[in-house]
């Protein structure tokens, strides 16, 4: 049987632990990238990408997180990456690779 004093804590610990979890999560605005390419085609972009960032003032990791979204050249997983950064809540999504990034290849 468990005492009063260790249920009480046990009970006060449970209570506090989302709040401990949200402390955690990260607060920074989050800008999603989706791409129909994959990462390495995109290495020479990603850096310019980078660099335009610092130049505005973010650099990221520090007062900007980035959510990267890559359809590795299958254009028909493009409404499922962009759907998720929907959910995600991102402040601004970016669409790298012409049309059917930006349209999130819509028929």
């Amino acid at each position: 049987m468990i005492g009063r004093r260790a249920f009480i804590t046990l009970l006060g610990g449970t209570a506090a632990w989302p709040f401990a979890a949200r402390a955690q999560q990260s607060t920074l605005p989050v800008i999603g990238f989706l791409s129909n390419a994959s990462p390495d085609m995109y290495a020479r972009r990603l850096y310019a990408f980078g660099q335009g960032l610092k130049e505005s003032g973010f650099v990221e990791g520090q007062n900007v997180d980035v959510d990267y979204r890559w359809a590795e050249g299958h254009n028909s997983r493009l409404p499922a990456l962009a759907a998720e950064l929907v959910r995600r809540q991102v402040a601004v999504i970016v669409a790298a690779g012409g049309t059917p990034a930006a349209m999130g290849h819509l028929p």
